[in-house]
């Protein structure tokens, strides 16, 4: 059974703990610097609403994180449980990794929306292209 997709999404989940990582240390910076109390804090809207742009992106870009990616796993999951991992694939999957890494970078540091919204764009075509060779084949 050929297993190297699994590579990509080992990646996938690597990205995501290092999103996760930052976003922990961007608000626990903002937090301990501005002595915010921490009831202040009990739902996610009133930590969303408290923290600046800058301490919060890294959160939007964690939850992005459980979006398109979760189906880039279920369907390069189903290529290797199915067999039908080929070199197309394989590309497929590391162009989506590279692109939802650009993302990533982009939300957490500068935030720029039409930057943000065209690698999103190229990473579901990219997605799109995995599924449509899988349901066909």
């Amino acid at each position: 059974m050929d297993t190297s997709l699994l590579s990509p999404v080992l990646a996938m989940v690597c990205l995501t703990f290092a999103v996760w990582f930052w976003m922990f240390i961007t608000r626990f910076r903002y937090i301990l610097a501005n002595r915010v109390n921490a009831q202040d804090m009990a739902t996610p809207k009133q930590l969303y609403d408290l923290l600046p742009p800058a301490a919060a992106n890294s959160g939007y870009n964690f939850q992005n994180l459980f979006e398109i990616p979760l189906l880039f796993y279920v369907v390069c999951i189903y290529l290797v449980l199915v067999q039908q991992t080929d070199s197309m694939h394989l590309t497929c999957a590391w162009i989506f990794v590279a692109l939802r890494v650009i993302h990533s970078v982009i939300q957490c540091s500068y935030n720029n929306v039409n930057h943000r919204f065209g690698v999103y764009a190229l990473s579901c075509i990219t997605l799109w292209v995995m599924l449509a060779r899988a349901l066909f084949a």
